[in-house]
């Protein structure tokens, strides 16, 4: 990670994602954000994941891979996006909303993994710190570094990943898919 966030450039974004997730749940305008009053680095193009969780299950998750906005834009945009078109999930309601824990997650920019074989691929990631994105043809998914406290074991990480993507399980193990690793700075709201 280049430059770390501070603790009070991590509470304007959580504060700027739980505005925004309350607003686009109740239907109001989020005003436009004032730039200007914010710190260089979060003025600074960024990419990042808004993860909402209800008791530590996920209820939204969206975010981009790659910076093509300010880092503060792209938290509000993406707080909005996790609450309201999360494919997986039901747009949350007024009533969750101070249920929902936010969590934000800053991403690096991904580099390619390149490997040799499956077993060399196996080898080359790095549980708890990486974030995998794979990608075969048109497909494409990923898992933040924090699905590892979830799936640990690496062969069952990509598993899972090819089914998140559409594709059979095992088709890392079968193909030469492309790999790009990333890492994370992610903190929370408390609760």
């Amino acid at each position: 990670m280049p430059e770390t966030l501070t603790d009070g450039e991590k509470q304007t974004l959580l504060r700027l994602a739980r505005k925004a997730m309350e607003y686009a749940v109740k239907g109001k305008v989020l005003p436009p954000l004032d730039l200007k009053s914010l710190t260089p680095l979060l003025r600074e193009d960024g990419a990042s994941f808004v993860t909402l969780t209800v008791d530590d299950n996920l209820r939204g998750c969206i975010g981009a891979l790659e910076a093509y906005q300010p880092l503060a834009e792209d938290v509000r945009e993406h707080a909005v996006a996790a609450a309201l078109q999360d494919p997986r999930f039901p747009p949350v309601g007024d009533a969750e909303l101070n249920r929902i824990r936010l969590e934000v997650s800053r991403l690096t920019a991904p580099r390619s993994l390149e490997y040799s074989t499956s077993e060399d691929l196996l080898k080359k990631l790095h549980p708890h710190v990486d974030g995998v994105t794979l990608k075969d043809g048109f497909r494409r998914a990923t898992f933040l570094p924090q699905v590892w406290e979830k799936i640990p074991n690496p062969a069952e990480f990509l598993n899972h990943l090819c089914q998140k993507m559409g594709a059979r399980p095992n088709l890392w193990r079968e193909a030469k898919v492309q790999v790009h690793i990333y890492q994370v700075e992610e903190f929370r709201e408390m609760n």
